[in-house]
């Protein structure tokens, strides 16, 4: 590192006005306190450089040059602006006369003037294109053999030509006044209908006007990219934390996902439990219907069977009584033996009663 002697370092010193003065003489540098602090030998040298170069770093003779000649270029700008505007504004003359011709008829005189006006425009229009440039040192052919001289002898008469150039300021004046007016008219709607007097007094105003509409259209432009660039920033945070927020969201569904699957593996089996429970019991209800209907099948036949017996039963024993009745009337006459038979008929009828019973209940 170099090294310095102790009064070019207390003169460069942190917070010395030396290093404000070499930082504001270099603004497009990317320096700070603490790098002059740190390389006082460099510091002294661009302080010392400063006097004689300007904060781009052209020195102090290039940059007269330099502004000499910018403003030479903005004097040659302007001069050629001026022309330009007047050829405009003399084309724009000519076209208006060309449209207005199919509308309303114009003066002879009228018509004279631009029919020379156009003449003589497209003759140095024509002759501007065939007359080489001065910047160019060989010859250049030739068009359809024409040279600048020919199509220069197409110009209108001296005389007409004269009178042309003696109406033009004239008609130009008229046409940029007119111009002006619509202007002032579109600026100043309110305006249009005011008298010619007062239209030329506004229109001396009109471009301090338009300067600082100008200005402000400017500052507004300046404004709004300052805005866009905060939005851009502002939307890049926002979605800077937006993404970090959406990455914390799924770490939090994804933890809280793995604390409830337990809960909902849980519920999902005593679902199907209970499903297994209620199909196991409507298969046991069916089994039982399937029994109790096999159990009605088997009872009624069982009744029926008895009834059959029963019924066979009782006609038997209704013959049986109609033949003891048959022998108990044919042995009425006998006493002893009469008793015998009431007896026995008694019992019978007392059988015959029971077995009835039994019928009745064991039907259905």
């Amino acid at each position: 590192m170099l090294q310095c002697p102790d009064s070019v370092c207390i003169s460069v010193g942190k917070g010395d006005s030396l290093h404000h003065q070499v930082l504001a003489a270099f603004p497009l540098c990317s320096l700070t306190e603490e790098d002059l602090t740190q390389n006082p030998l460099f510091c002294k040298l661009l302080a010392t450089l400063s006097q004689h170069v300007d904060h781009t770093g052209l020195s102090l003779h290039l940059r007269k040059e330099l502004e000499k000649a910018e403003k030479e270029l903005r004097s040659q700008k302007l001069g050629w602006l001026h022309v330009e505007s007047l050829h405009r504004l003399v084309l724009e003359m000519s076209q208006e006369h060309r449209f207005s011709q199919h509308h309303s008829m114009a003066s002879p005189a009228e018509d004279k003037f631009y029919c020379t006006l156009e003449q003589c425009l497209m003759v140095a229009k024509c002759a501007r294109q065939l007359d080489p440039s001065s910047t160019v040192d060989q010859d250049q052919p030739l068009i359809l053999g024409l040279s600048a001289e020919k199509v220069l002898n197409q110009m209108p008469p001296k005389q007409e030509v004269w009178q042309m150039k003696q109406r033009l300021p004239t008609e130009l004046q008229k046409h940029l006044k007119k111009k002006l007016f619509n202007l002032l008219s579109y600026y100043q709607p309110e305006w249009e209908n005011e008298s010619e007097g007062l239209k030329c007094v506004k229109l001396s105003k009109l471009p301090v006007l338009l300067e600082s509409e100008h200005n402000r259209a400017k500052s507004l432009i300046e404004k709004n990219r300052e805005n866009a660039t905060l939005l851009q920033r502002q939307t890049h945070s926002y979605l800077s934390e937006l993404l970090e927020c959406m990455q914390l969201l799924q770490t939090l569904v994804l933890d809280l996902r793995l604390k409830v699957q337990k809960d909902l593996d849980r519920k999902k089996i005593e679902y199907f439990e209970a499903k297994c429970e209620i199909g196991i019991q409507k298969i046991r209800a069916e089994m039982l219907e399937v029994q109790l209907d096999m159990y009605t099948r088997d009872k009624i036949a069982t009744h029926r069977k008895i009834t059959e017996k029963l019924n066979t039963e009782l006609k038997a024993s209704q013959m049986e009584k109609q033949s003891l009745e048959s022998k108990l009337a044919s042995f009425e006459i006998y006493g002893r033996e009469f008793e015998v038979l009431a007896e026995e008929y008694s019992r019978l009828q007392q059988e015959i009663a029971t077995k009835s019973w039994a019928l009745r209940e064991f039907t259905p």
